[in-house]
């Protein structure tokens, strides 16, 4: 088996479970809630190894990935829906697909809300008022309502990486170095 197939597999089993999940919280009207279930547990992932760890590795027990999930999922008040399916999706071996879940999740969410994602890579920490501002030009191009996924990358020198769906704009410093860098290199 090749690594294209094995991620084939992985999205598509995370594709069903993310489906399930949606169309309960949809019939439930609980989606908000899912939608801090989700930003909870991308928090968790993120501040933890040791969870990354846990739904990853082979060498832990079901019954250990079980009992360990479970307990998480208590303890950070996580919807009865979403403990359900992290607890299933321990017993079937299934945790390692949990980030791409997740992302799949937030995608239905927002297309279920007209909304789209729009990452946004800028080489300083956006402000509340910089992001609201981003989000409101951007809607007016776009026509949708734009959620803002910011990440700060520091070899940006400054300006910014907005990538909505299939499209980018780069406004970095660094492109525009490079930039004058080939036009200098084709000049010379």
């Amino acid at each position: 088996m090749d690594v294209s197939e094995s991620a084939s597999i992985s999205s598509g089993i995370a594709d069903r479970y993310a489906m399930a999940v949606f169309d309960l919280a949809k019939e439930d009207k609980e989606l908000d809630k899912l939608e801090t279930d989700l930003d909870d547990l991308s928090a968790a992932l993120a501040a933890s190894p040791e969870l990354v760890e846990l739904i990853r590795s082979p060498i832990y027990s079901r019954d250990a990935q079980s009992g360990a999930i479970s307990a998480i999922a208590k303890k950070m008040r996580l919807t009865a829906t979403m403990q359900k399916v992290l607890a299933l999706m321990a017993s079937k071996r299934r945790l390692f697909v949990l980030p791409q879940m997740i992302a799949r999740l937030r995608d239905l969410i927002a297309a279920e809300k007209g909304e789209v994602t729009a990452d946004v890579a800028s080489a300083v920490k956006l402000t509340d008022e910089q992001s609201k501002e981003l989000a409101k030009t951007l809607k007016a191009n776009i026509g949708k309502d734009v959620k803002i996924n910011a990440t700060v990358d520091e070899s940006l020198i400054g300006g910014l990486v907005v990538k909505v769906g299939s499209k980018m704009i780069d406004t970095s410093i660094r492109s525009k170095l490079n930039s004058l860098q080939n036009a200098m290199k084709e000049v010379g």
